[in-house]
């Protein structure tokens, strides 16, 4: 199913959807500095459920670690898009069972406030984006999840997303 190429991590992970009041989609500029030929692409901002947590005590916490931004478990809406991933990530192949949540908030364009981050996510991302939901369903640009040009759509329809596996890298 996915290459035995590196030292095996297996976690719950959870990735958030943040829509602004101008309908933007908040991406993360990112790169695996120790992975360089995997090149750059977009991404959610998220991360893994630690243990003890539920999934929205870990999307409370990825939020306000990633971004500086503030909310409550109640903000997030249902997780109707799930999905198993498996990727390169500093010398690990990471293998990933993820609930995609979706967050709307009130301002556009907020400022974000990065001095939460790991050491490893100061390193791995380098910028951020909001993105019209036109020019992202239509971008040619790479994205993790791969699919999040086709499959946000269906997620802001309220539509169950069943996402089969993806090798990312």
């Amino acid at each position: 199913m996915y290459p035995d190429d590196l030292p095996l991590v297996r976690r719950s992970a959870v990735r958030l959807v943040v829509i602004d009041a101008a309908d933007q989609v908040l991406l993360l500029h990112t790169r695996d500095i120790e992975n360089p030929d995997l090149g750059t692409w977009w991404e959610l901002p998220g991360g893994g459920i630690d243990a003890g947590e539920t999934y929205l005590d870990a999307a409370v916490r990825e939020l306000h670690e990633e971004t500086g931004f503030v909310a409550t478990a109640d903000q997030f809406g249902p997780p109707t898009w799930r999905r198993r991933a498996s990727f390169r990530h500093r010398q690990s192949r990471h293998v990933q069972d993820e609930v995609v949540l979706l967050l709307r908030l009130e301002a556009t364009e907020p400022e974000m406030d990065e001095t939460g981050r790991l050491d490893y996510e100061l390193e791995d991302y380098f910028a951020h984006r909001w993105w019209p939901l036109p020019e992202l369903t239509s971008s040619t640009d790479r994205f993790y999840p791969g699919q999040l040009p086709a499959l946000i759509g269906p997620l802001l329809r309220g539509e169950p997303v069943d996402e089969p596996f993806e090798l990312w890298s």
